[in-house]
């Protein structure tokens, strides 16, 4: 006979919901992370300043039809329910569904005491989802991480990885992929 040791307990998007619903996070900032519910670390005012800068700079380069998407919660998986600093989906506040998205354009995370994770952990999660264009506006270097092309890669947390890394300075400009018409000011991101 086999005995089962203990275990932790893998939450489902629904449950976390649930406890959402029944506020037992009430003024917490929190994410399910597959499966795992973890507790950001509070912003600070450069960090929310980023986030300002770049919803100004992505709504400027996408223009009407998309929604800039200030931690906003997506809906990835099942076990994964990230609320990342910046997302650009199609349609509007005002076209807005009851479900969250599933996906992004694009997705922007604001980085100074998580730069590592966001690079790892949440680099991972997001190329297993797809996402083509993942930017990580890095304030501990002044400078902006554009990762594309999401591929396949056991030895990473999630089995993804993004083929493509560019580093670009506050004097460069990026063009975002679902809007390749444009360009950001990577200064223009940047508090």
């Amino acid at each position: 006979m086999q005995v089962a040791g203990p275990k932790p307990h893998q939450w489902t998007r629904e449950e976390f919901y649930q406890l959402l619903d029944l506020g037992m996070f009430q003024g917490r900032r929190v994410e399910l992370i597959e499966g795992e519910i973890l507790e950001m670390p509070a912003q600070k005012n450069f960090h929310l300043a980023a986030i300002c800068l770049g919803a100004d700079a992505l709504r400027a380069a996408f223009g009407p039809g998309f929604w800039v998407r200030a931690q906003g919660s997506l809906d990835l998986s099942p076990l994964s329910t990230p609320d990342p600093d910046l997302a650009v989906v199609q349609g509007s506040p005002r076209t807005a569904s009851p479900a969250n998205p599933t996906t992004a354009l694009l997705i922007a995370e604001v980085s100074d005491t998580t730069l590592a994770y966001d690079r790892q952990t949440k680099g991972s999660l997001y190329a297993r989802a797809g996402i083509a264009d993942y930017w990580i506006v890095n304030l501990v270097d002044r400078q902006l991480e554009v990762y594309r092309i999401p591929v396949s890669d056991s030895s990473q947390r999630y089995g993804f990885r993004y083929a493509d890394q560019v580093i670009l300075q506050a004097g460069a400009f990026v063009a975002p992929l679902a809007a390749p018409h444009a360009r950001v000011a990577v200064a223009d991101l940047l508090p």
